[in-house]
């Protein structure tokens, strides 16, 4: 079967010629198109055919007015042909008007079907395509480098919050398992590199010679409690390692009674438990345990030792401090650098020994500082009176008394701790009758690291090196071989 709208071509066309010259024309209603025969110079037509444009076909829709009002479209031509009323021809034109008849018939049919055809099945009318629905205006799509650089902003602003919740940080110092470069441990395989080191057993008068590391698990194990946390102890071994090191590079003897020793077994250098006792007694004592968490601490930290420009330190501890940590030169006379004063606020949480009284005799008080001839004054009220006997001339940066004047004669705050035996620097005096009580804060000279502030420090997480790098100022860490090798 042919195509109608190739049938529709080849008929109209000769007919568009010859008969129907008119140009097409849109109809009054905007969902179809018209085309509009001529006059014709015959006599008049027949009745109307069955589709004229007061009686609209069936292919006309709202879907195809939307189409053609989109802005996008231009009107498009008119698949049906209508015709007017015309009258019957003159005598004589029979066949010609059987012939328009039969045309006119079957144009119209094939026009209707067309048009309803391509309205349902969106063909091609004259070149332009017909939809059933509007074209809706297309979405503005966001460009990908927009996204991008929003994703990349998101990110840089979550990036400081996420950081922040992850780390706890207590506001002196920083985030606590905050990776700091530190030197691989040497392996214990390399035991020919070790060097010795000598230590005068004090109790038994002899020298016991032994591998730095086996030394420096005596040293942990008699300053510092095993109970401590393990990065309390790892720090103490580092600080143990490096205080008897810088001794051995620099071949300093001081301090020791007897020819061939390096050190001593006493706080005037490190206390120290030999091997021996170790062996003994602390396994026979149920302390195997206690043992074998020095002795890792002491392994995980192998060879490690802190430097400053290169060098060995003077890696001080003491036990307790009053909050701070106290600057060299205010103690000893000497200024070193990574020996400065710090905060230690963790020493009045946790340390039972913060804070302690001592009683003394006014007697006593004043013999043990060579006043015995100095009167104390006489005065109703006694806390007036031995006010008037003390006062504090000046503090040190780390909140301990740095001189007095006691009857007229000036004393330096350590002067006064060790010759009456308190346990800090930083101290006050009240009367009590014939006696003075003492309250100390804190316990030891206060230079360089806590210990039990170390403690403290690994409770809320923080690691060995951290401890280290907050007590010591601007220290980094080096290997002992290394050092070594440089001798």
């Amino acid at each position: 079967m042919k195509d109608p709208r190739q049938q529709i071509k080849i008929s109209i066309e000769p007919l568009r010629k010859e008969r129907l010259p008119q140009e097409v024309t849109p109809s009054a209603s905007h969902d179809h198109l018209s085309l509009v025969p001529p006059k014709l110079t015959e006599p008049p037509m027949r009745p109307p055919s069955r589709n004229t444009p007061e009686q609209p076909h069936k292919g006309s829709s709202k879907e195809s007015m939307l189409i053609n009002e989109h802005p996008y479209r231009a009107p498009m031509e008119d698949t049906r042909i209508s015709t007017t009323p015309r009258q019957d021809y003159p005598q004589g034109h029979e066949q010609h008007l059987e012939d328009q008849g039969e045309l006119e018939t079957t144009t119209d049919k094939v026009a209707s079907n067309v048009a309803r055809f391509n309205v349902r099945n969106k063909r091609l009318v004259f070149g332009w395509r017909i939809r059933r629905r509007p074209i809706k205006p297309s979405k503005r799509r966001v460009p990908t480098a927009i996204w991008a650089m929003a994703g990349l902003l998101v990110l840089a602003l979550l990036l400081p919050a996420l950081v922040v919740l992850l780390r706890h940080q207590p506001a002196p110092l920083p985030t606590p398992g905050q990776p700091i470069v530190v030197p691989s441990p040497l392996p214990s395989s390399v035991a020919e590199e070790e060097p010795q080191v000598s230590v005068y057993l004090s109790k038994l008068g002899q020298i016991e010679t032994l591998p730095l590391e086996d030394y420096v698990i005596g040293v942990v194990a008699a300053e510092m409690p095993a109970e401590f946390e393990s990065s309390a102890l790892t720090a103490q071994a580092i600080a143990a390692r490096t205080f008897i090191v810088q001794r051995l590079l620099a071949k300093d003897k001081s301090g020791v009674p007897i020819e061939g020793a390096d050190v001593t077994d006493t706080v005037a250098h490190q206390a120290y438990i030999s091997k021996e006792v170790l062996e003994k007694e602390w396994k026979n004592n149920g302390k195997s345990i206690e043992l074998a968490k020095l002795q890792r601490a002491v392994q995980d930290s192998r060879n490690i030792v802190m430097t400053y420009k290169g060098k060995p330190i003077t890696a001080s501890f003491f036990s307790t401090s009053n909050g701070y940590t106290e600057n060299s030169e205010d103690y000893w006379k000497t200024s070193i650098p990574y020996l400065r004063s710090v905060s230690s606020p963790w020493d009045k949480e946790i340390a039972p020994g913060y804070k302690e009284t001592l009683t003394i005799s006014k007697k006593q008080f004043l013999s043990d500082l060579g006043l015995s001839n100095i009167a104390i004054p006489t005065i109703k009220n006694a806390s007036s009176s031995l006010n008037s006997l003390i006062h504090i001339l000046s503090t040190t940066e780390g909140h301990r008394i740095k001189e007095l004047n006691i009857g007229g004669v000036i004393f330096s705050g350590r002067e006064v701790r060790e010759k009456l035996g308190l346990r800090s620097s930083e101290f006050s005096w009240a009367d009590s009758g014939n006696d003075i009580v003492f309250t100390t804060y804190g316990y030891g000279h206060g230079v360089g690291m806590s210990q039990w502030g170390a403690n403290g420090m690994a409770k809320e997480g923080y690691t060995a090196t951290q401890i280290l790098k907050h007590y010591y100022t601007g220290i980094d860490f080096q290997q002992v071989t290394k050092l070594l090798a440089k001798k």
